[in-house]
């Protein structure tokens, strides 16, 4: 068991390779509960393929990950969802044609016979959306197809946080959302940390970051080139981190920098 302050969720020396391209390059990872860690980097940098380690869809060729202070194999999304590890992707994963609900419980239904226990998952639902302080949903019987994007984005959210999560990890929250949206959905995102969950942010938006993130973890080109509290870098120092591997003296080395171009 993770104690307070030490990592709930620890990758060290990850490598990751798919035939002669070397993806991820001795990442070492690690995220709290209660705290929100930001995940950046530039398209290529190897931000997916990290969370597709963590969410068992991608063996890994080496390295060790823990949870919860033990080292744990994750071979596969059920592995990682029975460890408490959830991941909400960019495209949602929610059926239109179903209600909230539904959506929440889907493919993981309570039963009560041989019949659905449609009550006890009301009921958990409510409370879920209650205890994230989720208000802009009128109903949990309202069908997903009529929720705006910020809307589907809580629901999403929301149901990741429904499963005794520890670790939620969130991949572009807020893309393609307005500006009133956003704020809901970033206000989520705090919650859910404040709530006693460990929160990964994959983002571009480094308004986004700043504002809710209590640590970064910059990625370039599959190198962890730094993992910083939030309050001790600048925006653009981040951005150097991205474009560059490095800031001043903050970084990759120099040398590491340049043979990873």
């Amino acid at each position: 068991m993770a104690e307070n302050g030490d990592p709930v969720l620890r990758l060290t020396g990850l490598n990751k390779s798919f035939g002669a391209v070397h993806v991820l390059h001795d990442v070492d990872f690690a995220v709290r509960l209660g705290e929100v860690m930001a995940l950046v980097g530039d398209n290529g940098a190897g931000k997916s393929t990290l969370i597709k380690c963590i969410a068992g869809i991608y063996p890994i060729d080496s390295g060790t990950i823990e949870f919860d202070g033990r080292e744990v194999t994750v071979d596969g999304p059920r592995a990682a969802a029975d460890l408490g590890i959830e991941v909400v992707y960019q495209d949602l994963a929610l059926a239109d044609n179903l209600d909230i609900v539904q959506n929440m419980f889907l493919g993981r239904e309570r039963r009560r016979g041989i019949v659905l226990d449609e009550a006890s998952m009301e009921e958990a639902a409510r409370q879920t959306l209650a205890r994230l302080s989720v208000r802009t949903v009128k109903s949990v019987r309202q069908q997903v197809a009529s929720l705006s994007g910020g809307q589907r984005q809580t629901v999403a959210i929301a149901k990741a946080a429904l499963w005794e999560s520890k670790v939620v990890i969130l991949d572009e929250p807020t893309a393609a959302l307005g500006v009133a949206q956003t704020r809901q959905v970033l206000d989520l995102v705090r919650r859910l940390a404040d709530t006693g969950h460990a929160v990964v942010l994959i983002s571009h938006n480094m308004n986004d970051v700043f504002e809710v993130a209590d640590r970064i973890t910059a990625l370039y080109l599959g190198r962890v080139a730094a993992d910083v509290a939030r309050s001790e870098v600048t925006h653009g120092q981040v951005v150097e981190l991205i474009t560059a591997g490095r800031s001043g003296d903050l970084g990759l080395a120099p040398q590491t920098a340049a043979e990873s171009i």
